[in-house]
């Protein structure tokens, strides 16, 4: 398929994750320092007080009494007894010294205390004390004599005191902005150690079990650890122990972080709410003493629930990571396995954790004892699907061409996030059209725009490349319509879409939780089709099946080395057994088979690729003549629907 980068099939889009559109009218957190939640400013009274200082320095830096040069007192006593000053200002200090600042008659060369001469007719001296007969003889020689007391004493603590205060206060002012700016978890310099677990109050929570469908299993599960709560006596008097963790397994987008609200709401206690990630930074020891610390508040506030969404963030298995065993990551795994032994029956505090990725996590973590119970929430099905269809549009108009059991089947493959996701975009479609309720088309836009993407109808693409394209879809659509056991094709369209130039979506009938050879042989073989067309009829090949090659490849090869569907390797898994999880992602490629093997495995996968293009070669060859007028009918319309594809090959 002609395309500018990767494309997805209906059946691949159906296993994404849509998020639920995020809501632009949220307004920030408030924060009672900093009203509305803007930035934090200077404070203005910080602001005169440097100022101020700073003035006071400038003045007397610059604007007051120059100081006179300080000379050594033996100099000082010649310059008395040769009678060449004329009056002196004494000033004294509550150590009873004084300075004495003198004028001479004419300017004349005065030894300094560093020992160097400066001809002047001004200077200072300090003497250890200042007496009445020292003024009386000063006074007998005919200097006129003026006592004061010092005043350099404001210089000197402005001198000392000034920068270290306003120091001080910048590293106040920033160290509180920092503590804004992260949400309010920190109050002072001491509280890196503080957990970031936002409290909810049971009054707070207004999320229940009847908000939650297509998990029903799950909700019964969760349902005793309700009990486990709110009448813990009736488990204990027969020895029964409330579980102290419960580990929500599944996709992206299936509600875990709902159910666990839930479980909450229906308990009517406390709900601390926080994110895996949220423990790890970059100074040794905080995870950790944040996990202390959230501990100790869940403890103070039992009953209660303690929630860590994301929890493959810090407890990914140990010995993988950076740093060996003394990375920041491992300590807060390892005191969150000591927090977790340290509860006891009578705590009333059960930890909910949620994640996607069970393979990564510790043994240790998973044990029981720590997390009693994994609950596995998967995808919803038919029925689930329904109920969460009607919980998402209890809200909203309908029209009367819609029908809930309908979308629901339409639907295969989507989870809870996906069907809020689909409902708002419909919401979305209609009110641009200024409808007052939604209509089916509206939602048969949406589910176009969620399987294959938006539409890019103002891309530029040539008559040559447009035919390319819609002899490639049509090859696909051809192929799949004429192969046992493919999924019927839902739409196929050859304008741009998301990263694809063209597109053909697959919706099965029905849910798959297995898949036999020959579904997974009619997915490799109608996944070539386009190809196969392009070679056929420009006698050329593009690059434009490079998904659909590398789809095909993986899926062959998952065949041959996983599910043992080769007749000549049989069932034997040859699959890297040894993975060591290293950074998010599985590195290490250890074989357990020999070279020989590892030959055959792939001369297995190219049979199966050969085989499933020889296959689709065969049928469009048959088919020639159906496949120009299926490209041709793609050229005028752009997008054919089910039934016009149906009529157009004869097939219903």
């Amino acid at each position: 398929m002609p395309e500018p980068g990767k494309k997805n099939t209906a059946k691949e889009s159906s296993r994404n994750i849509f998020r639920p559109v995020r809501d632009s009218r949220r307004q920030p957190d408030r924060d009672p320092e900093n009203s509305g939640g803007s930035p934090a400013r200077f404070p203005g009274f910080l602001v005169i007080m440097m100022l101020g200082l700073l003035s006071l320095f400038v003045f007397q830096r610059f604007f007051s009494a120059p100081v006179n040069p300080e000379i050594t007192y033996n100099h000082y006593r010649k310059v008395l007894d040769g009678d060449l000053v004329t009056d002196v200002t004494v000033e004294t200090y509550a150590d009873r010294s004084a300075k004495l600042n003198g004028k001479l008659k004419t300017p004349a060369p005065l030894e300094l205390k560093n020992k160097t001469f400066l001809k002047t007719d001004r200077f200072s001296v300090t003497i250890p004390s200042f007496t009445t007969e020292q003024a009386d003889l000063l006074a007998s020689k005919g200097i006129q004599v003026t006592v004061e007391e010092g005043a350099d004493s404001i210089n000197t603590l402005l001198m000392l005191f000034a920068p270290w205060i306003i120091f001080g206060l910048i590293y106040f002012f920033m160290f509180r902005r920092m503590a804004q700016q992260n949400g309010g978890a920190a109050k002072n310099m001491f509280s890196f150690g503080k957990s970031r677990a936002k409290m909810i109050s049971e009054f707070d929570v207004k999320v229940s079990f009847k908000d939650v469908a297509g998990v029903d299993e799950a909700v019964e599960e969760l349902k005793e650890t309700v009990e486990f709560l709110t009448s813990p006596e009736k488990f204990q008097k027969i020895g029964g122990k409330i579980p102290k963790g419960v580990l929500l397994l599944g996709p992206p987008g299936t509600g875990k972080t709902l159910l666990a609200k839930a479980i909450a709401g229906e308990a009517k206690v406390p709900f601390f709410s926080i994110s895996g990630a949220d423990f790890v930074e970059m100074f040794v020891g905080v995870g950790a003493a944040r996990v202390r610390d959230l501990f100790e508040q869940a403890k103070k506030n039992a009953p209660c629930i303690v929630f860590i969404d994301e929890i493959d963030a810090v407890g990914r298995s140990r010995g993988a990571g950076l740093g060996g065993g003394h990375d920041e990551r491992e300590q807060t795994l390892n005191q969150l396995l000591v927090e977790m032994d340290g509860f006891t029956t009578t705590d009333n505090v059960i930890l909910i954790a949620a994640t996607n990725r069970p393979d990564v996590l510790d043994s240790a973590l998973l044990r029981p004892g720590r997390f009693d119970r994994q609950i596995t929430i998967d995808k919803p099905d038919i029925r689930g699907r329904e109920a969460i269809i009607a919980i998402h549009t209890r809200n909203t108009p309908l029209a009367g061409d819609v029908s809930i059991s309908v979308l629901a089947k339409s639907t295969p493959g989507f989870s809870g996030a996906d069907l809020a996701n689909l409902v708002n975009e419909a919401a979305l479609i209609a009110s641009r059209s200024d409808k007052e309720s939604i209509d089916s088309s509206d939602f048969e836009q949406a589910r176009d725009k969620v399987l294959m993407g938006p539409e890019r109808k103002s891309m530029y693409i040539s008559e040559e490349q447009k035919k390319l394209t819609a002899y490639h879809e049509a090859g696909h659509v051809l192929v799949a319509a004429n192969t046992e056991g493919s999924d019927p094709i839902h739409k196929v369209t050859i304008i741009p879409r998301g990263r694809s130039l063209g597109l053909t979506a697959y919706l099965p009938l029905e849910d798959r939780y297995t898949q036999n050879r020959k579904y997974l042989l009619a997915i490799i073989t109608y996944a070539l089709g386009g190809r196969v067309a392009e070679e056929l009829v420009f006698n050329e090949i593009t690059t434009g099946a490079a998904n659909d090659i590398e789809r095909a490849t993986d899926l062959a090869r998952r065949m041959v080395r996983q599910w043992g569907m080769s007749d000549k390797l049989g069932p034997i898994n040859y699959g890297d057994s040894h993975k060591e999880v290293f950074l998010g992602k599985d590195y290490s490629h250890i074989r357990e088979y020999s070279e020989e093997t590892a030959l055959q495995i792939d001369n297995e996968v190219s049979k199966i690729i050969i085989e499933c293009m020889d296959n689709a070669k065969r049928i469009l060859s048959e088919k020639k003549e159906l496949l120009h007028r299926l490209a041709d009918n793609l050229i005028e319309k752009e997008t054919l629907n089910a039934e016009e594809i149906a009529a157009i090959i004869g097939t219903t």
